[in-house]
């Protein structure tokens, strides 16, 4: 239908003297703000890498699988902009509570129930793909000993983490208390790009301090090092522009301080705690029917013995580890 448009010569919108026309002042605080919201509808780029323990070769799919799909989801996404601007002007599309849904009533006639219904299967897949790697977040998170160690198990038939699971839609049900969904977005999204920012620098000081890590998928540093450039012109002038928003997505976040102080930090907790807690973990596995997964057996240190032959395999003038 976009297509159709502008070749009707409805582009009035899309002319660079029209554009790019600016409705408020010019502000480097919203242009952030706007960076910040925008980002938000690309998101999912970094929910495979939640997810990397269950891919099959990894190191060859990963990679693949963002190739393929980031350009792939920007180019619909941004002709899909293009097409409702020929459509419907910028107050139009401020004004409207569903953009797309306006475009269909707009342009498709008595088709227009195509929009809604495409909405609706495209926020099925969202929430399909946060939960499945919000619920594995928690589920590491345990696993390493930094939440509640029911999190961390699984259905004993289905291998899924029930109680990650249900502590993921608790937390949902709590974000839907904020009834303002661009306040909620900076919530998250401040919260988000912060985190994003301090593991991208983790892997340029991973780069630095262990060179000579095995790593199957390797990149260069030239773009987690303009990342971290964005990062820090998005956070900075967010902070600067919405202080409270971003201060409320702050102290959202430190919140957790106090349980993981109460919960992990404290190891001498008193017995009627232990047994309190031990009973409520109980009560969850048969509520959810989940058990710890299975851990894989160490492999036995080789002997000299062993070895020997090992590292003289192949080429005898030249024996290698």
């Amino acid at each position: 239908m976009g297509i159709v448009q502008i070749c009707k010569g409805h582009y009035y919108w899309l002319e660079p003297r029209h554009a790019f026309e600016a409705f408020v002042p010019a502000d480097v605080g919203l242009v952030a703000l706007a960076f910040l919201q925008g980002s938000f509808a690309y998101g999912g780029w970094n929910f495979l890498n939640y997810v990397t323990e269950e891919l099959v070769n990894p190191s060859r799919n990963l990679p693949l699988a963002i190739f393929i799909s980031i350009p792939l989801v920007t180019f619909v996404y941004v002709f899909a902009n293009v097409a409702y601007v020929t459509a419907m002007s910028p107050q139009e599309l401020l004004a409207s509570n569903a953009v797309a849904v306006t475009f269909g009533e707009k342009l498709l006639g008595v088709m227009a129930w195509i929009m809604p219904i495409s909405v609706a299967l495209s926020t099925f897949g969202g929430v399909n793909g946060s939960l499945f790697t919000s619920a594995r977040l928690f589920f590491a998170g345990a696993r390493e000993g930094h939440l509640p160690s029911v999190l961390a198990m699984i259905h004993v038939k289905r291998c899924t983490p029930i109680p990650a699971l249900v502590f993921t839609c608790l937390s949902t049900l709590l974000m839907l208390v904020t009834s303002d969904i661009y306040t909620l977005i900076n919530y998250v999204g401040f919260i988000n790009y912060l985190f994003y920012g301090v593991t991208v620098a983790g892997q340029v000081v991973l780069r630095w301090r262990q060179p000579h890590m095995a790593r199957p998928i390797k990149v260069s540093l030239f773009f987690p090092a303009l990342y971290l450039l964005f990062w820090a012109f998005l956070l900075v002038f967010s902070l600067w522009s919405e202080p409270v928003v971003c201060g409320v997505g702050l102290a959202i976040m430190l919140t957790g301080v106090p349980v993981y102080a109460l919960g992990v930090a404290w190891r001498r907790k008193p017995p009627a705690l232990r047994a309190g807690l031990a009973a409520l973990t109980r009560l969850t596995q048969k509520l959810c029917g989940v058990v710890y997964p299975e851990a894989e057996p160490e492999p036995e240190p080789c002997s000299a013995e062993q070895l020997e032959p090992m590292c003289h395999a192949g080429d005898p003038e030249r024996p290698h580890a």
